[in-house]
């Protein structure tokens, strides 16, 4: 199941029809308990006539109560059809009947909606006397507004269109805010001087609102909004932040503020060179790590993929396959590094990343190597073609490895190969038999001197074909020094 599955809240639908209109609606319970209702009024262009339905409630802790303005296939303003009120009565006996239901009392309510539904919200909430109120860009002259642009909603509502109508539509709020029915209610009304409505349907309301104590007018006046569509997208931060204070008992006063000073086209090259200048990744002057094995492309069984390479002024190299980490190998002070997973390689392709960090935390460029797994029998090829190339892994010992004395043990993978070779210091060592499944294992039959020892090993395939020579850094301890073996006098093991 997805997060966004997850985190939405579970809805019951219904209609109430006790008032002379029926009002559909939905509703979802508080989460953990709290005590709210949040009551949602929709604006003209909400979905299927639901305001704020689209998932940004869904982590509000409050009870929510979406109230459908939808009524003979027209919107009303929640108010009236043909100019009787039974609609607005119908509504409010909705909210009234949920709020007593959830043992609640209109201090413990918060009317909500933008443009239309802020005018609802206004209009609910001052009237029937609901503590909280957040209306965004609403209309004040909801008549002449209709009138003139919401030809359906305006003959709904009037049912013939006069312009006594329409001149009583446009008293119903200014007169009910006049009125000051609800003077302690915590009000916070959003516009914005972008909004080509605001000079005529906010900006010449807003002094009836003297006397209400907790008036609070948010004005966001950043070039980034570009009409009344855009208002309420861009104060969804300011929006949601109000109401989840709300709903939990918090009625900020704020008073007028304006705000939304943006600067989309500021200069930014000031930042950008001080984030340059201390950029965790250094691919510049920082190289990123080299790797030797595996080879690209290389097929591995899962128990013998083995990281070698060569990492300069790292301290470690981190290690990460679809944006997983995988390990931290560390870097000798020569800059060779090696790891061997703790547990195998699932079958199939990987592409692994890789970058190096140094002794300040500061990252290498990346790398990428490419192989796949493949079972030990799949990767086995004892009849390999003359030419063909090989393949060698040496599992064992592992690069700069200190190996108790006094016989090393080598062991690997080399599918299709017959033999594996070994010398050091261009002098034979000795050779050993692969199995068909790839596997081999050789061990020297003298004890090698203590101390360091570099080791090469190459694997034959029946045909002559050989793989690349793989060198095996490593050192004996806690042996002691002997002669050297027949054939071999001289020479360091």
């Amino acid at each position: 199941m997805s997060k966004a599955a997850q985190n939405a809240r579970r809805i019951v639908t219904g209609v109430d029809a006790s008032g002379p209109v029926p009002v559909e609606y939905r509703f979802s319970h508080a989460r953990n308990g709290n005590r709210h209702l949040v009551v949602v009024f929709a604006n003209f262009a909400a979905p299927d006539e639901y305001g704020m339905s689209g998932g940004v409630l869904d982590k509000v802790r409050a009870n929510i109560l979406w109230v459908r303005d939808l009524f003979d296939g027209a919107n009303s303003y929640y108010l009236c059809k043909g100019m009787d009120f039974g609609v607005e009565q119908s509504v409010a006996g909705l909210i009234a009947r949920v709020v007593n239901a959830l043992s609640l009392t209109p201090d413990d309510c918060t009317m909500i909606g933008s443009s239309k539904g802020g005018s609802a919200a206004l209009y609910f909430g001052l009237k029937y006397g609901y503590r909280n109120i957040v209306a965004s860009v609403p209309q004040f002259l909801i008549g002449t507004y209709v009138r003139e642009g919401i030809p359906g909603a305006a003959q709904l509502m009037m049912g013939e269109v006069t312009e006594e109508k329409v001149r009583f539509l446009d008293s119903v709020l200014p007169e009910l805010v006049r009125a000051r029915p609800n003077p302690a209610a915590n009000i916070y009304l959003i516009s914005s001087p972008q909004d080509e409505q605001y000079t005529r349907q906010v900006e010449p309301f807003l002094g009836l609102f003297q006397g209400y104590e907790r008036f609070n007018f948010i004005f966001n006046d950043s070039s980034l909004v570009t009409g009344h569509p855009n208002v309420v997208p861009r104060n969804v931060p300011v929006i949601m932040g109000l109401l989840n204070l709300l709903v939990d008992g918090v009625s900020p006063v704020i008073g007028g503020v304006r705000y939304g000073y943006e600067e989309p086209e500021r200069d930014t090259s000031g930042i950008e060179a001080y984030l340059a200048a201390t950029s965790q990744v250094r691919g510049d002057d920082f190289p990123a790590p080299v790797v030797l094995m595996p080879a690209a492309d290389q097929r591995l069984p899962a128990h013998a993929v083995r990281f070698v390479g060569s990492a300069p002024r790292a301290v470690r190299v981190s290690i990460w396959e679809n944006g997983t980490f995988q390990g931290s190998p560390a870097v000798a002070p020569d800059g060779s590094w090696s790891w061997l997973r703790d547990k195998p390689w699932g079958k199939g392709r990987h592409v692994v990343r890789l970058f190096g960090v140094d002794a300040n935390n500061f990252h290498s460029g990346r790398s990428e190597v490419v192989f796949t797994v493949v079972d030990p029998v799949e990767s086995a090829d004892p009849v390999a073609a003359p030419g063909r190339p090989l393949a060698l892994t040496v599992t064992s010992p592992g690069a700069h490895q200190q190996v108790p004395g006094p016989v090393a043990r080598f062991a690997g993978f080399a599918p299709g190969a017959v033999r594996v070779e070994f010398q050091e210091a261009g002098v034979s060592l000795g050779a050993c038999p692969v199995l068909p499944d790839g596997n081999w294992s050789w061990e020297s039959n003298w004890a090698w001197n203590e101390g360091p020892h570099f080791v090469e090993a190459v694997a034959v395939g029946a045909g002559g074909n050989a793989s690349a020579w793989i060198s095996v850094p490593f050192t004996v301890v806690g042996a002691y020094p002997v002669p050297g073996p027949g054939g071999y006098s001289g020479v360091r093991h």
